[in-house]
């Protein structure tokens, strides 16, 4: 054998083996492609009923949207109706009734007086601050001290 036939028949031995790895490769590739379009088809198959419900769902909720904007709408109606109202009775006895209580309370402190002098003759009240050591101290502090003043 001649070195060009040793050549031709590591060539021939060389593209066999390619050929053989592309066949390998090109096996396993359709394998994939199968396995691809089948978990596509199993998703479409699941999507669509998903889907389906999803639209219903979102149906029902644009129903009770409707539903509770139309309650919001009533209580907003309820309230500035009350509102109006409260405003109308505050306005319409209102006025009186400050009137009624305030006569009421008068009478009461007339009535609770007791009877004796004058009140012209009554001498003046003293003052209920005292002065000391050039500061005025309003009486209930000047009480607490006192008392203080009492225990020691």
């Amino acid at each position: 054998m001649s070195g060009g036939e040793v050549a031709g028949i590591l060539v021939a031995v060389f593209w066999a083996i390619l050929v053989s790895f592309l066949a390998v490769a090109l096996a396993r590739l359709a394998q994939t492609l199968r396995a691809t379009t089948k978990l596509v088809a199993d998703v479409t198959e699941q999507a669509v009923p998903l889907l389906t419900d999803a639209s219903s769902a979102v149906r029902s909720a644009q129903t009770q949207i409707d539903r509770v904007d139309a309650i919001a709408s009533d209580v907003q109606e309820v309230t500035s109706n009350a509102s109006a109202l409260s405003s109308t009775v505050a306005s319409t006895f209102g006025g009186p009734l400050v009137k009624v209580a305030a006569f009421g309370y008068g009478v009461r402190r007339a009535i609770s007086r007791k009877p004796g002098p004058e009140v012209k003759d009554m001498p003046a009240k003293p003052s209920r601050r005292t002065v000391i050591v050039g500061r005025t101290v309003p009486s209930a502090r000047q009480r607490k001290r006192d008392n203080r003043n009492k225990r020691d």
